[in-house]
């Protein structure tokens, strides 16, 4: 399957990297929003305060009124702040390199130990910003395993990330995120699949022909 996913999307290069810390930002920022809300949000955080330190000792309301953009800033907003706090607090800095030293499970249960900080939003840090063999499983990834039998309909988002990260070889991870998610952009989609245009539809149990 991998391999027909690969020959469907291609070899898929992993883009610059941002930071760990600003990964997890921009990956709260992307909750129930479109990535180019979600940019454009992180864009003016940044802008408006320049280092952590600054964003450390700003109001929420300030810290609200930056991300207007991107959606749901009464709710992210705290989050954000609530976060850089607690990093603040354990470590004295808000350099989070050190998660690339740790074993894989010990470094997704420090950030989900994070206020806010699920799942997703912790495989996304680990496998985007450190390269770890972490699997983020959004709602892309979450609606084609389910199709494909990867998973079971029963099977939650949050079981669905080990289930589907324990069927990977570790070099299999983000390429295999990433053509899921083209896969149910383009093809898979939540309405109107083109099950006919479906590389993977003679293996598919949902597919419709």
């Amino acid at each position: 399957m991998e391999a027909l996913l690969q020959v469907q999307w291609g070899t898929i290069a992993r883009k610059p990297a941002l930071g760990p810390l600003d990964e997890l930002i921009l990956t709260i920022l992307s909750q129930n929003t479109s990535d180019t809300n979600s940019g454009r949000a992180f864009a003016r955080l940044r802008l408006r305060f320049p280092t952590w330190e600054a964003l450390l000792g700003a109001h929420p309301r300030e810290i609200e009124e930056a991300i207007q953009v991107g959606g749901l800033a009464r709710i992210k907003a705290p989050r954000i702040k609530a976060i850089l706090e607690e990093v603040w607090r354990r470590l004295g800095s808000f350099d989070l390199a050190f998660l690339k030293e740790m074993p894989l499970a010990e470094a997704k249960a420090w950030l989900r130990s994070l206020p806010g900080v699920g799942p997703k939003t912790a495989a996304c840090v680990l496998m985007f910003a450190l390269g770890m063999p972490a699997l983020p499983v959004d709602t892309h990834v979450y609606r084609v395993a389910r199709r494909l039998g990867l998973v079971s309909a029963q099977t939650g988002a949050e079981k669905a990330h080990e289930l589907l990260e324990s069927m990977l070889a570790p070099e299999e991870v983000y390429p295999f995120h990433m053509s899921l998610i083209r896969h149910g952009r383009r093809i898979c989609r939540a309405q109107r699949p083109l099950c006919a245009q479906c590389p993977l539809a003679p293996r598919c149990p949902s597919a419709v022909l």
